[in-house]
């Protein structure tokens, strides 16, 4: 087992392409790190970097306190979960999960009792003499763990191990990788663009855009405390609601303009430069579960119309559209209503039971207290005072 770092590391493909751009980030001893990011960040990369399955143009990477760049990927004591499984077709899930054991020269006995240890953590006893064509999705990839498992390596490297099993499954094998993670304690790194698998599975989460690391924090803080708009509409499901508006000099709210409707917002965070004379453009962010209905008449609403209605089960999601005050709510003129539909959406996240129907005109407000600004031009989080 061992720590491992990254150092300013960079990878270039060709003459310009930085896939990875300096990055640097530390993975602690036993820790779970997961990295995500939309597709063409870098984060596979970074983990084929870290397998020594990609050069290193710049930057240092260590395993175990030593250097790696140029040590080959047999002599780095990793292991490495696929996202196609790669198992053998004609060998028996005993065989498969014991190979590298017997390439390495293991004894038949080492290896059986390896095997078998292995199979009882993962739950795969009963088929040891199958061939993975007779295994589920779910069982080829406790297959495919398993023989990493056995190898006792210094890291685990996983690169989006359950993107080709379907959702129930996704949920079950989650919870799976969790708990082995936890019991062997090996440091793992783990590639990911779902979001979701990301907040559920890493005790610290790295976000990645176009090759460089945006923030790594646990996911709890990265969801609470995001540090820049990107990491704000990524980390989500469904994605925080982000409207563009202005502060102006001398005043301690935000009015937010929807239409020619205005809400108006405690101003709690600061610039790291004083506001200009003119005031600052910022970018309010507001949670799914933040947007709240309420009575027409309360102050500060928002009149909005339901323009989508999603049940999910246990929470509805609700897509709004904002309507002007004195809008006709009842109109059926289909010009006005593809006039509605081109302005800026909310989602509201609400209970299973709220009655709301396509059509319906809803008040809304937005939960001051849980509001994020940004600076509108650099996208970075204007912090608290």
């Amino acid at each position: 087992m061992a720590e491992i770092t990254f150092d300013a590391v960079t990878k270039i493909f060709g003459d310009d392409v930085r896939a990875v751009d300096e990055l640097s980030l530390h993975v602690a001893d036993g820790e779970f790190m997961v990295l995500v990011g939309p597709s063409g960040c870098g984060k596979t990369t970074a983990l084929r970097m870290l397998a020594g399955l990609e050069d290193i143009t710049s930057g240092s990477l260590s395993i175990g306190g030593a250097v790696v760049n140029n040590v080959l990927p047999k002599d780095r004591d990793v292991a490495m979960v696929f996202q196609n499984y790669a198992l053998y077709p004609h060998m028996s899930v005993e065989k498969n999960i014991g190979f590298a054991l017997k390439i390495r020269g293991d004894s038949k006995s080492e290896i059986k009792r390896k095997v078998e240890e292995a199979a009882a953590t993962l739950h795969l006893t009963d088929y040891l003499e199958r061939r993975p064509k007779a295994l589920s999705g779910g069982q080829r990839q406790r297959v495919a763990m398993g023989r990493a498992i056995v190898r006792s390596p210094r890291a685990f490297l996983m690169d989006e191990p359950l993107s080709n099993l379907d959702a129930q499954l996704r949920v079950e094998m989650r919870l799976e990788i969790a708990r082995i993670q936890r019991i062997l304690g090996v440091a793992t790194v783990y590639v990911t663009h779902d979001q979701v698998e990301a907040m559920t599975m890493g005790d610290r989460v790295a976000v990645l855009r176009g090759g460089r690391l945006q923030q790594v924090d646990t996911p709890q803080d990265l969801y609470d405390h995001p540090i820049n708009e990107f990491v704000a509409g990524f980390m989500g499901s469904p994605p925080m609601n982000l409207v563009r508006c202005h502060v102006r000099p001398g005043n301690d709210r935000v009015e937010v303009d929807f239409g020619d409707q205005t809400v108006e917002l405690p101003w709690h965070y600061t610039s790291s430069h004083e506001l200009p004379a003119s005031g600052l453009d910022v970018v309010v962010g507001v949670r799914p579960e933040d947007v709240i209905i309420t009575d027409a008449s309360s102050p500060n609403t928002i009149k909005t119309r339901v323009e989508r209605r999603e049940a999910l089960g246990a929470e509805i999601l609700v897509h709004l559209t904002h309507l002007d005050s004195n809008a006709d709510t009842a109109s059926s003129d289909p010009g006005a209503l593809r006039d509605i539909s081109r302005r800026a959406p909310l989602v509201a996240k609400m209970g299973p039971r709220v009655h709301v129907a396509v059509g319906d005109v809803l008040s809304v407000q937005i939960s001051p207290e849980h509001a994020h600004f940004f600076d509108a031009t650099t996208g970075v989080t204007l912090r608290r005072r």
